[in-house]
């Protein structure tokens, strides 16, 4: 609706234009409303002109993230790679190259999903656009996710502490919140389940005090207690999580 709101502000020709339609499309993606989403992304479509590469690159982009949405890989694949190829020639979108590569990775099987975060880490690493490296969180914890997958579990624990603490530097206690999650989830994959079960409890406190509460927390709280044989205590801590 805000987006909707300022589009007259844009000439009707613009890239400027263009470009916000994209995100319009976007919202209407997230909201599953895909033809829409389409019918927008056709509208931007129109408008592109060859010079317009951000608004071309944002274009790929957000078609490509409403083709995925929906169920179609491989169409939404071919436009991600497009979104890459045009920030690499321009050299001048660290953020939305990024963006491109961390998509790319989402639709690529698990042997490939690795090189292009760690592609993306790298440039979010040596980026001095600050866009581009606040990147570095949601990185972190991608490739966290894979070296857990991969049960390379110490690999991991590395990097969702770094996640941690670049989302504790952007200070957003949502992000934090999750942050800690997986670092104490690994640490149960670890073994070390005093240290996983302090951290979840903990997570808990505040999560009550805020008046919130969390399934996942809840569940972790009681894998930990089962595996440290204590059963009724893990009972109330999985009813709440189902």
């Amino acid at each position: 609706a805000k987006f909707r709101q300022i589009l007259p502000d844009f000439a009707a020709n613009s890239a400027e234009r263009a470009e916000l339609l994209t995100q319009i499309a976007r919202t209407q993606a997230l909201q599953a409303h895909f033809e829409p989403a389409h019918a927008t992304l056709d509208e931007a479509e129109k408008l592109l002109q060859p010079d317009w590469t951000r608004a071309h690159i944002r274009y790929c982009l957000e078609r490509g993230r409403v083709y995925n949405s929906s169920g179609h890989v491989d169409a939404a694949r071919s436009l991600f790679l497009d979104a890459w190829e045009l920030t690499i020639s321009c050299q001048c979108e660290d953020a939305l190259a990024i963006d491109a590569a961390h998509m790319i990775a989402i639709v690529e099987p698990p042997s490939k999903q690795l090189d292009w975060n760690l592609q993306a880490l790298a440039m979010a690493e040596r980026s001095s656009d600050e866009k581009a490296k606040r990147w570095k969180a949601s990185l972190y914890n991608n490739i966290g996710w894979t070296y857990h997958d991969q049960g390379e579990y110490e690999k991991a624990l590395d990097c969702f502490q770094k996640a941690l603490a670049e989302r504790q530097a952007q200070k957003s206690e949502a992000e934090i919140r999750i942050a800690r999650w997986c670092v104490a989830r690994t640490l149960r994959s670890l073994n070390r389940i005093d240290e996983s079960l302090a951290m979840q409890q903990a997570l808990l406190a505040d999560f009550e005090a805020s008046g919130e509460k969390d399934g996942f927390v809840n569940e972790e709280i009681a894998e930990c207690l089962l595996l440290q044989g204590r059963q009724k205590e893990s009972m109330p801590h999985f009813a709440r999580a189902y």
